[in-house]
């Protein structure tokens, strides 16, 4: 552990750009808290748009220097750039995880739907995947340079949980890890979000089991890199920073049904 950023609201995203770790936390105004990856001192805060209903997750683009926040309540992502102006497109069914890939084009993660929708950076429809039958309840997909993503799915009501490399199409699975709820090596109770390194190693935050997993690039079980230990409460969301070799672990409370608060713990990698 390298350091803990403020508690506070509950952190329903986290994500660099630059110099620079955006925290989205729902608040009602300045939503979006900014902080520099050297000092971790607050730099500032963006609002995100008014008529925003709900939030999910957060990711960002390098190039085209935007946040991308999904809005499951109004089928919407909203992109935000970096001085507050923002726009907003259509999904047309409930937006959960959200990635950029390798081409700039944004992965939207449909989990009620069982789909993964691609985008471009202004919101036009590119693709449109409907995932194999036994992925269940989709809540992150990351796309590779292959083409083939890594999925993760299952929630508490399901009874396969799991991490999957799936084909381009979404029709086959290359790889899992996973199955069977549980606390074991290679079970994830609920793996909630991905991300993955130059290599392809994957990383697998799992919010009960209190732990993030890392995995190959086939999906073998390689080490556990966040244990109980080093959380507070349920990690939920987590952002890879791979120049400076930095993890960023979204760690709330949750507590009579709802989360409650909210901190960001940074991992050396």
């Amino acid at each position: 552990m390298v350091h803990t950023l403020p508690e506070g609201r509950p952190v329903f995203g986290v994500t660099t750009l630059g110099d620079q770790v955006y925290l989205l936390r729902p608040k009602g105004s300045d939503e979006i808290e900014v902080y520099d990856v050297i000092t971790y001192r607050l730099q500032r805060c963006l609002s995100v748009p008014r008529n925003t209903r709900g939030f999910y997750d957060m990711t960002s683009c390098e190039h085209f220097l935007c946040l991308y926040i999904s809005d499951p309540k109004s089928e919407c992502v909203h992109r935000l750039d970096l001085q507050g102006s923002a726009t907003k497109w259509l999904v047309r069914d409930k937006p959960f995880g959200l990635s950029v890939n390798a081409s700039r084009s944004v992965i939207v993660t449909c989990s009620e739907v069982h789909k993964i929708k691609e985008f471009s950076p202004r919101g036009d429809l590119l693709r449109d995947v409907t995932l194999s039958g036994d992925v269940i309840n989709p809540l992150h997909a990351i796309q590779l340079t292959s083409g083939e993503m890594v999925v993760c799915h299952g929630t508490v009501d399901d009874s396969v949980r799991r991490v999957c490399k799936v084909s381009a199409d979404g029709r086959h699975i290359v790889h899992s890890q996973g199955g069977q709820p549980g606390s074991a090596t290679g079970q994830f109770h609920v793996a909630s979000h991905l991300a993955v390194d130059n290599n392809e190693f994957v990383f697998v935050v799992d919010a009960i089991n209190q732990r993030v997993t890392l995995l190959s690039p086939t999906l073998d079980h390689i080490s556990q890199v966040v244990s109980r230990g080093q959380v507070k409460w349920r990690p939920r969301r987590l952002c890879l920073d791979v120049q400076k070799r930095r993890m960023y672990v979204a760690d709330d409370e949750y507590k009579d049904g709802k989360y409650k608060a909210g901190r960001v713990v940074v991992f050396s990698v």
